[in-house]
């Protein structure tokens, strides 16, 4: 059931929205309740990114409605309670990072200080330094600066973490998790799906335009019914259902119990046995793959 739009921090109602004759988004329901941590799934093309820009009211509906804090999300006092970081910004690249931050607070009515500001990105160091010399890395987290200049109530994250080390995404996603906790909304679009399963509250599938799964990381992954078979041993294992995986045998089947008495009827050495729930990312490639993944 979609909420009372009063009480939620983002609300679609039918939304749909055309482009000539295709139709990327058709009639969606969709309710993001305040203090959420939201992941939009889906391969390429499938409506996500139009979801993002009605959200941001960069585009309009074509029918149905949105609504953020109860409102047009064109409304220049719900633009002011948005946060967003794309995938292009358009900075100018002869502005340094303090002049980037110090032109985007100008923008809303109460600001985070610049120092605030470089300290939550990380890009302390970079403080003086033109955008145009900057790294990919140093650049998303200028990005990700810029887009919490207005202190926001919804943070609207399209890949937050391209171009980022291991270590930076760690810090990235903790922070991005450490804002939601403050009571913000958070919405992430992502191809990175462990990111999604480690951060997010709630995980929403889109594909083709609709929303085919919504639900936590573990209910989404629940939905498969697969489950994951792996272990190791001395004797080579001759069976195309199990793939190699490093020194392990994996495989993913929906009637794990007759694949180990099976495998255990051949009285082969068998260590580290573990069977464990499909990960998001194998529920994600079910979902949007009409079933047709392979499994033993």
């Amino acid at each position: 059931m979609i909420a009372a739009d009063a009480t939620a921090a983002v609300v679609f109602r039918n939304a749909t929205k055309k482009y000539g004759d295709i139709v990327a988004l058709d009639a969606v329901d969709l309710c993001i309740e305040r203090g959420e941590k939201v992941a939009i799934l889906g391969p390429n093309g499938a409506g996500k990114t139009t979801a993002i820009s009605l959200m941001l009211g960069l585009r309009n509906a074509s029918a149905g409605s949105i609504s953020v804090f109860g409102r047009n999300p064109r409304d220049a006092a719900v633009r002011a309670r948005i946060g967003s970081m794309l995938q292009c910004s358009g900075i100018p690249e002869y502005l340094r990072v303090d002049e980037a931050l110090a032109l985007f607070r100008t923008y809303y009515p109460a600001p985070l200080p610049t120092d605030d500001l470089l300290e939550i990105a990380g890009i302390r160091e970079t403080a003086n330094k033109r955008i145009a010399r900057l790294s990919g890395g140093q650049l998303q987290r200028l990005y990700f600066a810029l887009a919490l200049c207005g202190n926001p109530d919804l943070l609207v994250l399209d890949e937050p973490t391209v171009g980022l080390d291991v270590e930076a995404r760690r810090a990235l996603l903790a922070t991005i998790a450490g804002i939601a906790k403050s009571g913000r909304s958070v919405v992430m679009s992502t191809h990175y799906l462990e990111e999604a399963d480690a951060v997010a509250d709630r995980v929403v599938v889109i594909d083709r335009g609709r929303i085919i799964a919504d639900g936590s990381p573990s209910e989404v992954k629940g939905t498969v019914g697969r489950k994951r078979v792996s272990f190791t041993s001395s004797v080579a294992l001759d069976d195309l259902r199990f793939v190699r995986v490093g020194d392990r045998y994996e495989a993913l089947t929906e009637a794990p119990e007759l694949l180990l008495r099976e495998i255990f009827a051949r009285d082969m050495p068998i260590e580290n046995l573990t069977v464990t729930g499909a990960t998001l990312e194998e529920a994600f490639v079910a979902l949007t793959s009409g079933g047709k993944a392979n499994v033993a």
